[in-house]
């Protein structure tokens, strides 16, 4: 479906700007092209922005490889040395953005939800942010995002989210909540349609941290990935499931652990991706919830969908007067048409 076609009243079509184009920002681009009741009119990068009140189809971002900027497009797209500040100049005609920024450093979404507090945005914000510090940091914002009438929903994607949110629903069988343990696989043909996502996972393992892999080269990444055959074995992750699921009530944050394998030159998933939640019933059973994903489901399916799915449910807080900070523990998300 071409998004430049739709006939109905823009009005009534919530208007979703991305911030960062990626992997995960072009894939945002294309699931929109899906949905009847969302159009994406902005995208930025690092070097550019592009906007159009009319809608962008994600075909226009089809000639441009990854790595070069949406300032490029011909629809709409501008260069520009401040991306996040030109199209949040258009602010007021956006009723939602998407955060698919790189968490590199851990204060980078959390000041750019500054700026967007500071503008003329009045909607929804979600993201897909993974570490707790970077997740409480968000939270921090809730008196800000409150102040500035704008719900914002963190920890949207596949985990932290759609695993997140599976845990709290599957605990509700026990009276206590043993365990909760995230194994995830992730399967990509090419790391460098996912620099920011490889780079964050590469941040997890042993010897590296966030500054020491922000500082590194492409070259030394992909040095890193050949040594390592291009798989990443990731383990007790800082991931903010944790902070999530304690916050919701379920169970206290050392008691979930997260972890999993990202196969960089193989879209096959090397795993497959599941959370299981062990708890004692109220007759003192002790069981196990096991929810395990499709194999065909890719990462970004996975994190896009539930995203959009958290964002539908934040237009709904918005629209009744609920603003401030939440997580996707504590909203089930509701599928955009």
């Amino acid at each position: 479906m071409n998004l430049m076609e739709i006939s109905l009243d823009m009005k009534k079509i919530k208007r979703i700007a991305v911030l960062g184009a990626g992997g995960l920002g072009r894939n945002m681009a294309r699931l929109l092209d899906f949905k009847k009741s969302m159009s994406m009119v902005g995208i930025c990068d690092t070097e550019g922005y592009a906007y159009n009140a009319a809608g962008i189809d994600s075909s226009e971002l089809e000639p441009l490889p990854p790595g070069n900027t949406v300032g490029d497009m011909i629809n709409g797209g501008i260069r520009c040395d401040d991306p996040i500040g030109s199209l949040l100049s258009h602010a007021a005609e956006i009723d939602g953005i998407f955060l698919a920024l790189p968490n590199l450093p851990n204060e980078f979404i959390p000041e750019t939800i500054d700026r967007i507090a500071a503008s003329e945005f009045k909607g929804v914000i979600i993201d897909a942010l993974k570490r707790t510090s970077a997740v409480e940091m968000a939270l921090s914002r809730k008196d800000v995002l409150r102040k500035a009438g704008i719900t914002y929903i963190t920890g949207c994607g596949a985990t932290p989210g759609l695993l997140t949110a599976a845990a709290a629903l599957a605990a509700q069988s026990f009276v206590e909540v043993e365990k909760v343990e995230i194994w995830f696989g992730v399967g990509i043909a090419n790391w460098e349609a996912y620099r920011a996502t490889v780079r964050e996972d590469i941040a997890h393992l042993a010897g590296f941290d966030v500054p020491s892999v922000a500082a590194m080269s492409d070259e030394q990444v992909n040095a890193e990935l050949d040594r390592r055959n291009g798989l990443l074995e990731l383990v007790n992750m800082e991931h903010a499931d944790d902070v999530m699921l304690e916050m919701a009530g379920v169970v206290s944050r050392e008691k979930v652990t997260v972890g999993g394998l990202v196969d960089t030159r193989n879209p096959r998933k090397p795993v497959s991706t599941n959370v299981k939640v062990t708890g004692i019933t109220f007759d003192g059973k002790k069981s196990t919830h096991t929810f395990i994903l499709g194999d065909e489901t890719s990462m970004a399916a996975n994190v896009n969908g539930p995203a959009l799915g958290y964002m539908n449910a934040g237009f709904g807080l918005h629209e009744n007067g609920i603003f401030g900070a939440l997580t996707s523990a504590d909203v089930m998300p509701k599928f955009p048409s």
